[in-house]
């Protein structure tokens, strides 16, 4: 494979997702990025502008830190457990890499395995290509519903909205997927997508939506769950297609994996007749062997357990047994354009374990809401804009301290500071017009280069110390263009003394 070409070859242009005609004519998967108004990549507002609103939410606040400080908790516990972690750890960032390198041709292997186990391989070069042959398979299957899986990739395409928009009803079977869905709200994060909601919060949810709920419901867990179950029990049973996401899929055997904590997954992978898996093409390995490795980075990693309760596996369909018809559509939606980028393509290696988000202080603050991505955190600042495109999630790779510990808790060893760095690299280069803040970046430029110039500002600088009054750090009310420093970040007051000042004192003969 050649990364920095961005394309992929397989199916046909005339007939997209039908892997039937690779052999004859080549099509190209990737496009530069995923396409504008389809799919959950883009938000409508700015970071610092949507953050701001949530930032004001003490309710929000205050079950996000409990959320993510009880994960972090259960995390560190079983990851202190494995003597070999930090050598399990550079295995997952290896396989990926290697993965990486040739991921055509497992693509390709993986493809041929699927198809002779009785499955189909449709190839979507985008949200808009992949919800349109998911429809078309279940309209196929003579359905009006369907069951699901909990899938970042349905919701980076928005398959729901196109699924309703064809009359087809999507019931989410996750049951903080569930709680979203029916409190018509968005997920704000990768493993729990409705950590910003508490247990009230929860049951006022069911008591309004679900038909024929206990009024006498109560907030406990346990009676939610009830609840949950009761509620989605029939859909279970009279569904007759499922839609889910994959883990992993092994390219060696035409494995797919799916790992849950609650067996919904297990019920949507079985019972119906027709299942359909939309997978990212980075979510490949090569061997059966490598998929050891990642089931014990992932589930430590994400659910603080040793394993999941779940981990369903199969290959194609068996005669008698599950479902009988099985489609698996592979999304690149930006994925090669990403693959082109040699550092930014790090991001790919992503196992969706969120526990870069769970240590995160930005994101334990601002909440998920604010990224305006189904993938939101650390990974989702590196990501997003690298499947959008940088200039349509300019403000993502900024919202970050840089303090480095989504680096040091991922499995996978991804060095998400760098790719932050990089990208806001990328942002600055794209600017044509001139701003407040390239125009305080030339001055300063200008005057560190000059020693006279230098010592002047420093001087001007200690002007800083009558705006404070004596406190720490200078007001958030300064003057545009500072106030657009101040009203995010400290200012620290200006020393009375410079470094060069003390230097001379200190050293002076």
């Amino acid at each position: 494979m050649t990364p920095t070409s961005g394309t992929l070859g397989t199916g046909s242009p005339d007939t997209p997702g039908d892997s039937r005609y690779r052999k004859s004519q080549p099509t190209f998967l990737g496009l530069p990025t995923a396409p504008r108004g389809v799919g959950h990549l883009r938000g409508d507002r700015s970071f610092p502008d949507a953050a701001r609103d949530s930032l004001r939410d003490g309710q929000l606040r205050a079950n996000l830190g409990h959320a993510t400080a009880t994960i972090r908790a259960k995390r560190a516990k079983v990851v202190g457990e494995v003597p070999d972690w930090a050598q399990l750890r550079e295995a997952g960032r290896a396989i990926k890499a290697a993965t990486m390198a040739r991921l055509d041709e497992h693509l390709i292997a993986l493809e041929e395995q699927v198809t002779a186990r009785g499955g189909t391989v449709h190839w979507a070069r985008d949200a808009t290509e992949a919800n349109a042959i998911v429809t078309r398979l279940v309209q196929a299957a003579g359905a009006d519903e369907v069951v699901k899986v909990k899938s970042m990739a349905t919701q980076e395409i928005a398959l729901n909205e196109a699924l309703e928009a064809a009359g087809i009803t999507a019931h989410e079977t996750d049951l903080a997927e569930l709680i979203v869905q029916l409190g018509e709200d968005k997920p704000s994060h990768i493993l729990v997508p409705a950590i910003h909601k508490n247990r009230a919060e929860i049951r006022e949810i069911f008591l309004r939506t679900m038909p024929a709920v206990d009024p006498a419901l109560t907030d406990e867990p346990r009676r939610l769950a009830m609840a949950a179950r009761s509620h989605l029990r029939e859909r279970f049973l009279r569904a007759r297609v499922a839609i889910s996401g994959a883990n992993f899929a092994v390219a060696e055997t035409g494995t797919l994996a799916v790992v849950e904590s609650e067996g919904n997954g297990r019920m949507c992978l079985t019972l119906p007749r027709t299942l359909i898996t939309v997978m990212g093409i980075e979510k490949v390995v090569p061997t059966w062997r490598d998929l050891e490795v990642f089931l014990q980075l992932l589930p430590r990693s994400s659910t603080g357990e040793r394993m999941n309760p779940y981990t369903s596996l199969w290959a194609g369909v068996t005669p008698g047994d599950g479902p009988q018809e099985f489609h698996l559509v592979l999304l690149d939606n930006g994925r090669t354009a990403v693959l082109a980028d040699e550092l930014g393509r790090e991001a790919l290696h992503c196992i969706r374990c969120s526990a870069c988000l769970n240590v995160c202080p930005v994101y334990e603050r601002a909440g998920g809401h604010a990224y305006g991505s189904v993938y939101p955190g650390p990974i989702g600042a590196v990501l997003s804009p690298q499947l959008t495109g940088v200039e349509d999630n300019a403000s993502l790779p900024y919202a970050s301290s840089l303090c480095g510990a989504c680096y040091d808790v991922c499995p996978v060893a991804i060095d998400i500071p760098s790719i932050l760095v990089h990208l806001r690299g990328e942002h600055v280069e794209a600017q044509t017009r001139t701003t407040p803040e390239s125009m305080a970046f030339r001055a300063l430029s200008k005057a560190m280069s000059s020693p006279r110039l230098w010592h002047l500002a420093q001087r001007a600088a200690g002007l800083g110390r009558l705006l404070a009054r004596g406190r720490a750090t200078l007001p958030a009310t300064l003057p545009p263009p500072a106030s657009h420093w101040t009203r995010t970040r400290d200012l620290p007051t200006p020393p009375q003394e410079t470094f060069t000042q003390a230097w001379a004192r200190e050293h002076r003969r």
